[in-house]
């Protein structure tokens, strides 16, 4: 039984403990739908003490918005679970923000999951990415360039607040699930339009991989992506052990490491204390890219006089007299 399979994944990565209080993302398709009709029965199964409450957004993009939006509430009047709904024009959003619709989409979604989160005092927040979604996010990280953190895919548990329960369930298994219980979920038409990147990833590139290659290529990603997630996490560890040995001072706006004992470190472990502690001044490393972290290497290496490199507009990183200096600079 699916509801089984996802119960262990659940126990395996301690998504859901007993008093969660859960706000679960439904758009009203198979992936979403198949998701808190899993959770309720779990829930009412009393196995595990915990309640949900569904968090919808109409984007009001398409024209079956609105009915998307009826079939969720009849759902959950239905089940009598509690339900968040809100219309975002996520078109105007973007074109104010000047970013895609997809980022734009993806921003409000979870803005709006935060709003219910703290209105009901939750502590989870359910999204119902897949093994495929998996698969297609490790594809679209190898496409652009991604490290090796790209490869790891998607979390099952990020943040110890963010949870996908059905990171281990293919959508095969989302559609046969919704077939048997007559869940008659919505299907967005515009999945089906090879316009962003991860349609087509989902469309013609998986698809074509399974035809001549590799029938099993989701399941083989989804291997390779729990690998490197492992090895990650292992390198991440070893990466916060080092950061404190080399720590001199840590204040709101300036980090200062040791810079004789960073230059004796692995690259790998240098790469990664860049990151790391450019994370803990800024709360992202995001901008900060490969050519970025070589050139602050270089720098450190030759060790001469009184040097710095502004990577981003955020940060400021310098050398003097043995240290390492990672400034907050005034335009954050």
């Amino acid at each position: 039984m699916l509801k089984d399979k996802v119960l262990k994944t659940i126990e395996k990565y301690n998504l859901i403990e007993n008093g969660d209080k859960i706000v679960v993302g439904v758009s009203g398709g198979p992936d979403s739908i198949c998701l808190v009709d899993l959770l309720n029965n779990i829930k009412n199964d009393g196995k595990i003490k915990f309640e949900i409450v569904i968090c919808h957004i109409n984007h009001m993009i398409r024209d079956e918005a609105k009915d998307d939006e009826e079939f969720v509430k009849k759902y959950a009047n239905a089940k009598n679970i509690p339900v968040f709904s809100k219309e975002i024009e996520v078109l105007d959003l973007a074109n104010k923000q000047k970013i895609g619709t997809e980022e734009a989409g993806r921003n409000a979604r979870y803005e709006f999951f935060e709003e219910i989160l703290q209105k009901i005092n939750g502590t989870k927040i359910a999204t119902a990415h897949t093994k495929n979604d998996n698969a297609e996010t490790v594809l679209m990280n190898l496409i652009r360039g991604s490290g090796t953190s790209g490869l790891k895919g998607i979390s099952p548990i990020r943040d110890k607040k963010y949870i996908k329960p059905l990171i281990e369930i293919s959508r095969e298994e989302i559609e046969d699930y919704c077939k048997e219980n007559n869940l008659n979920p919505r299907y967005d038409k515009t999945n089906a339009e090879n316009i962003y990147t991860r349609n087509k990833v989902r469309n013609i590139l998986i698809p074509l991989i399974k035809k001549e290659f590799n029938p099993n290529i989701v399941d083989t990603i989804d291997r390779l992506s729990e690998l490197v997630a492992k090895e990650n996490n292992f390198i991440e560890k070893m990466t916060e052990e080092k950061y404190s040995e080399l720590l001199i001072k840590e204040e709101k706006n300036e980090i200062i490491l040791n810079l004789k004992k960073f230059n004796i470190q692995d690259e790998v472990i240098k790469s990664r204390l860049i990151i790391y502690t450019i994370k803990r001044l800024i709360g992202t490393s995001q901008g900060i890219e490969k050519v970025h972290i070589d050139d602050i290497i270089t720098l450190c290496k030759k060790n001469i006089g009184n040097k710095y490199l502004t990577p981003n507009k955020n940060i400021k990183v310098a050398i003097n007299k043995g240290k390492m200096y990672f400034f907050v600079t005034q335009n954050s």
